[in-house]
Formats: structure tokens, C-alpha cells, sequence
């Protein structure tokens, strides 16, 4: 079996049940979080699902850990926000668990079904989310970088935009 599968296949068990717990972030995570957005951004922020938001803390804490001072705002945004897109398709846990399923056998259709109705449409908006996300971003006025890694946060390296440094320890702590 592949391996880079294997780990995909980790990660996306992790995120499910992390996803199945119902404690919103801390207090003081909300403020952490909040202190590395532009007003705006904060919108978007709390637009997410708390298990999202949960997801995101997480995610720009090790960012946080692994760049240190390198981890300025627009990083620590783009780590807080990368999956703010997943707000359009208004898909829970399970809805978005049938849709990574149904990527997983063949997504190219995604942008097809997203002039669907109903069912189909919201998947194809949720497996769309990080074009989704990158148009939020900049609406938003977000940093470039921001917006970049939002875009770019599931294509392989050679195709980022951003420092490659910054979008390893991105994707490395999008991963964990």
C-alpha cells in the first residue's frame, strides 16, 4: 500500500474524531486566535465550526513552535484559516466525511457538480473549498500569503507560492 496514502488516511481518522468533540476552544485559544486576525478575518473565523476552529488553534500553535519568530501574523492567519472555505459547502462531520470518501475514489468532477442542487453541490463546494477560502481571504483583505495558502494548502510543494519553509511548516502541522 502506498504510503503517502497511509499517512492521508491517518490524518483524515484523526480529523474525524477530533471533529466528534463538542467543547468549543478555549477563552483564552478564541483570544489567542483572534489577536493574529484582521478584524474581518475574525468573521470568517467564527463562521467556521467549532471543531474547525479547534482544528486551526492547534494547527497555528505549532506553527507558532516550529517558525517562532518567522510566524508573523499573515502565517499564523494563513494557519488559523487555510480551511475556512469548508464554511460554503454547510456540511457537518458526516456529510464531509462521505465527501473525502467520495474524492478519494474520483474528485475531478467536483467543479462539474458544483452547479448541481442539493447534495452533490454542497460536496463539490466542499471538495472546492480552498479556491473558496483563498476568494473569503481576499475579500477579507487578507495578507497575500494568507490568501496563497488557502489556495495552495492541498497542492503538492512544487506548486506553492509561499516560502517554502513557511509552507512545510504549514502542511507538517496541518498534518499531525
Amino acid at each position: 500500500m502506498n504510503p503517502a496514502f497511509l499517512t492521508h488516511a491517518a490524518h483524515l481518522a484523526r480529523r474525524f474524531f477530533g471533529s466528534l468533540g463538542w467543547s468549543s476552544p478555549s477563552r483564552e485559544d478564541e483570544a489567542w486566535a483572534a489577536q493574529h486576525l484582521l478584524v474581518a478575518e475574525q468573521k470568517l473565523w467564527f463562521s467556521m465550526s467549532e471543531s474547525d476552529r479547534r482544528h486551526a488553534i492547534s494547527v497555528a500553535r505549532r506553527v507558532s513552535t516550529a517558525l517562532g519568530a518567522c510566524a508573523d501574523r499573515p502565517v499564523l492567519a494563513a494557519a488559523l484559516l487555510h480551511d475556512v472555505g469548508k464554511t460554503a459547502s454547510g456540511l457537518g462531520t458526516f456529510g464531509r466525511t462521505v465527501a473525502t470518501l467520495v474524492s478519494l475514489v474520483d474528485g475531478r468532477w467536483a467543479r462539474a457538480w458544483s452547479s448541481s442542487a442539493g447534495v452533490r453541490r454542497r460536496i463539490a463546494l466542499y471538495l472546492c473549498h480552498p479556491d473558496i477560502g483563498a476568494g473569503q481571504l481576499a475579500g477579507a483583505g487578507s495578507d497575500p500569503l494568507t490568501v496563497a495558502w488557502a489556495r495552495e494548502h492541498h497542492l503538492p510543494e512544487d506548486a506553492w507560492s509561499v516560502p517554502i519553509g513557511v509552507g512545510r511548516a504549514l502542511k507538517a502541522a496541518d498534518q499531525e
